[in-house]
């Protein structure tokens, strides 16, 4: 039924599960596994909520969240790898996630969207907003969502 599962991942322990369910989906319907992390970029600007740093300090910074990314990819490629799977993985550097996973879902030519939701709600899902609703909305692919 799916011949490419895409599944967005921060590497928090929900997100941990969206993965373990995308690789057994993916082992069930011989499908073709593509594990995203998004990086956000370091606010710039005061009206973002950054300190002040130098550029070589934001680069540094970026740089060390690009390597977690990719230590947290690792780690999926080798559980897909062990289950059968076959994986791609990828990081974005974006501020929109939720655009960015819509984009990578395009790209990759995927036919489902695997991810978690946190189910903020209230005053906190305003305040830091749904990354799973934006792209529940600007998706035209089926998306899973786990909690």
């Amino acid at each position: 039924m799916f011949k490419r599962i895409l599944v967005a991942t921060d590497g928090s322990p929900l997100s941990k599960k969206a993965v373990a369910s995308a690789i057994a989906l993916a082992a069930q319907n011989g499908a073709e596994l593509v594990a995203l992390t998004v990086v956000p970029r370091y606010p710039t600007n005061y009206f973002d909520g950054a300190a002040v740093f130098t550029p070589e300090d934001i680069g540094r910074i970026e740089k060390q969240w690009a390597e977690a990314a990719q230590a947290t990819l690792d780690e999926i490629a080798a559980q897909a790898q062990a289950s059968g799977v076959k994986i791609q993985t990828t990081t974005v550097s974006a501020d929109l996630v939720g655009d960015a996973i819509v984009a990578a879902a395009k790209k990759h030519e995927s036919d489902m969207i695997v991810m978690a939701s946190h189910g903020r709600q209230g005053i906190k899902r305003l305040l830091l907003g749904s990354e799973t609703q934006h792209v529940l909305t600007h998706s035209d692919l089926p998306v899973l969502v786990l909690r």
